[in-house]
């Protein structure tokens, strides 16, 4: 039995094809599958010659240098007459956005009931499907770009706003509105599970609402390298600039990732100075300030800090309480028949501190668990449940790490803060490591004085009560002190 010719008809594309794609997601992994195959449309087949339409030419090539043979073998296995794949540019329309023009027509038809045939309206002509070799005269502001998929609950309404985040807040906010905004790009850095992904993807559903016309793209560096690499092996550069370029708002997520990546950093800048010089706005966030990310090009930082350099704090204990009462709703929500006992949220806030993913993770955890069994959500099945978290949470910092990250710091060696020395390039980060064990450990003034060095427990306290007023008028101290306890703390 001869393989059949797949039609231009709502069944064929419905059916075969989407079974293609179907084992194609299994096959390549969901991240592949997002980038590459769910931006592509069935066109239509004729004599063999299947058409497949594509968003811009670069993606259309890439897929047909590393997909295509796949595509055909799964398509002649659900008996499609394959003998080459076409990929071709489809120009979307406001409206529509990317959706090929006969594949319109096609699931219009699908959806559709079956009714008597009515008189036929005159013909309107129909859009074009540019072709790759056309692919040039298809107007960049045309072109959708498949970016990284944006998680419907991370907006601004959902984002909990407390002192450490506040300043990161409303910038992200300013940006979003695209009112008077005096500060490009904007760089949003922290520790993990800080934030900094929820206000990126807040900016962008806040952007798509609105001012749908924007082109807003977000992606994380990692993909960014991984598409360069792509068009420069298959000499597809000037498809991947036309995708980089044709932006209103670039957002790149972790761009620490390219650091050490010399060709990757080349392009980033080059793409950089061209959105700056369109007025276009750039949102970049990373796990450091610019100028402590190791391996990235001097002139690649002093971009990033042109503009407005937020740093995300880690959270107090308010911050993190009103995030799990904001959670414990949602949850509630899908937990009907759950109740909370006193001190649950409190007991979280304060145990849990340092991520709050974590944080988040443990509430779910919680609720699951009482939904299962029918039971209380109080403070013994708290400990009961979450006793590996809660554990793992109660890590305690030394003082001789503490010493250990203070001489790496400040470039001394150990002794040199154990030493009598007076000099101010010693006495200062001896200061700051006294007040560290301090504050971070349960040990006492004496216990602290005898570990450096035999001091005193008066010359702990002088040194806490000098850092403590210096972090309020020194800012390259509170700098050095809130990084020593972050690195401390991670």
């Amino acid at each position: 039995m001869k393989p059949e010719i797949m039609t231009d008809s709502a069944d064929a594309r419905g059916g075969a094809w989407s079974r293609v794609r179907g084992h194609l997601r299994s096959q390549i992994g969901k991240d592949a599958y997002q980038n590459w195959i769910d931006p592509l449309a069935f066109v239509g087949a004729d004599h063999g010659v299947v058409q497949i339409a594509a968003p811009t030419s670069f993606i259309g090539t890439w897929v047909a240098r590393n997909y295509g043979e796949v595509i055909r073998q799964l398509l002649t296995k659900e008996r499609v007459l394959v003998q080459r794949l076409e990929f071709t540019v489809a120009a979307p329309t406001a409206e529509e956005g990317f959706r090929p023009p006969r594949a319109r027509e096609a699931e219009a038809a699908a959806a559709k009931p079956e009714a008597r045939p009515e008189p036929r309206p005159e013909p309107r002509p129909e859009p074009r499907i540019e072709t790759r070799s056309e692919a040039a005269m298809v107007a960049p502001g045309d072109i959708e770009l498949p970016q990284s998929p944006l998680d419907s609950r991370f907006t601004f309404d959902n984002f909990i706003v407390g002192k450490p985040n506040e300043l990161a807040h409303a910038a992200a906010r300013r940006v979003a509105e695209g009112r008077d905004v005096s500060f490009n790009p904007l760089f949003l850095y922290g520790g993990v599970g800080l934030g900094k992904t929820h206000l990126m993807h807040a900016i962008a559903w806040e952007v798509r609402h609105s001012r749908p016309e924007a082109r807003v793209l977000y992606l994380s560096a990692e993909q960014f390298m991984y598409r360069f690499v792509s068009a420069l092996r298959f000499k597809e550069m000037h498809g991947f600039k036309e995708m980089f370029r044709s932006v209103d708002m670039l957002m790149v997520d972790d761009v620490q990732f390219i650091s050490g990546k010399d060709s990757t950093q080349e392009e980033f800048f080059h793409t950089f100075n061209a959105l700056v010089d369109q007025h276009k706005q750039i949102v970049i966030s990373a796990d450091r300030a610019p100028g402590e990310i190791d391996g990235l090009e001097e002139r690649i930082k002093s971009r990033l800090q042109w503009g407005l350099v937020v740093d995300l704090h880690p959270t107090d204990y308010e911050l993190r309480l009103g995030i799990l009462q904001a959670k414990a709703e949602a949850q509630a929500a899908l937990h009907p028949g759950v109740v909370v006992g006193p001190g649950v949220m409190e007991l979280l806030a304060h145990r849990i501190s340092s991520n709050v993913r974590v944080l988040e993770g443990a509430l779910t955890r919680l609720y699951a668990f009482a939904g299962l069994v029918g039971r209380e959500i109080n403070l013994d099945m708290t400990q009961e449940c979450l006793a590996d978290v809660l554990r793992a949470s109660e890590r305690k910092v030394t003082i001789d790490e503490i010493i250990r990250k203070v001489a790496d710091h400040y470039n001394l060696r150990m002794s040199d803060l154990l030493s009598a020395r007076r000099a101010r390039q010693v006495a200062r980060p001896r200061q700051v490591a006294m007040y560290l064990s301090k504050t971070l450990t349960s040990k006492s003034l004496p216990d602290i004085g005898r570990r450096f060095g035999g001091r005193d427990h008066t010359t702990v306290i002088h040194a806490v009560r000098k850092i403590e007023e210096l972090r309020k008028t020194d800012n390259q101290i509170a700098e050095d002190v809130e990084l020593l306890r972050r690195m401390l703390e991670a």
